[in-house]
């Protein structure tokens, strides 16, 4: 039956929850989905968007997202400590070829790159090993040095003079060090 009815309105008062009668009033019809229908309590509805504080909260996880990123991202150039720390592990491994093949061998340094030798038959000859092949210095690294100095490993290990190598990509530095006992460091 129809609320309006005659007769209907005193059951419907009856079965209706207590705010539909306060604020409906006598034979008032209740707007659907509002809380004198039963329905949830009127709040933000998805027509009115996000609050202000909302969005800024958004904006700074992203923010905050992006600058992990760029500051998780490698250098496309590389660093200079990584080239030093490359170029001392050749170096080490150089060494330790000389001790394992009774064979003296040598490192040479140039502005532009760096080689390895063995002495081979009373000359030094190129060594062709994939990590002790020529290389050179990656863009933008200066190494400031003469023209061409070269360290000799001897049987032993024992280097025929130390040697420090600078480094130096804008604005840091890096610096190897080849000492008398053919250690070599890296400070940087």
């Amino acid at each position: 039956m129809p609320i309006s009815a005659p007769g209907n309105r005193a059951a419907n008062r009856a079965s209706a929850p207590a705010t539909a009668r306060s604020s409906a009033g006598r034979g008032a019809i209740a707007a659907p989905g509002s809380v004198e229908r039963g329905g949830a309590p009127r709040g933000r509805s998805a027509q009115h968007g996000f609050t202000l504080i909302e969005l800024m909260v958004v904006v700074l996880v992203i923010a905050l997202a992006s600058t992990a990123a760029v500051l998780a991202m490698p250098d496309p150039h590389g660093r200079v400590i990584d080239e030093a720390a490359r170029f001392a592990l050749r170096v080490r491994a150089a060494r330790d070829g000389a001790i394992v093949t009774a064979q003296p061998t040598s490192v040479w340094v140039t502005p532009g790159g760096y080689g390895f030798d063995r002495w081979d038959g009373g000359r030094w000859v190129a060594m062709d090993d994939k990590p002790l092949k020529v290389a050179q210095w990656g863009r933008g690294t200066s190494v400031s040095i003469g023209d061409r100095v070269r360290v000799i490993f001897d049987t032993t290990g024992m280097a025929d003079r130390p040697l420090s190598i600078p480094l130096l990509r804008e604005r840091a530095r890096a610096t190897v060090t080849i000492g008398a006992t053919g250690a070599v460091q890296v400070d940087g």
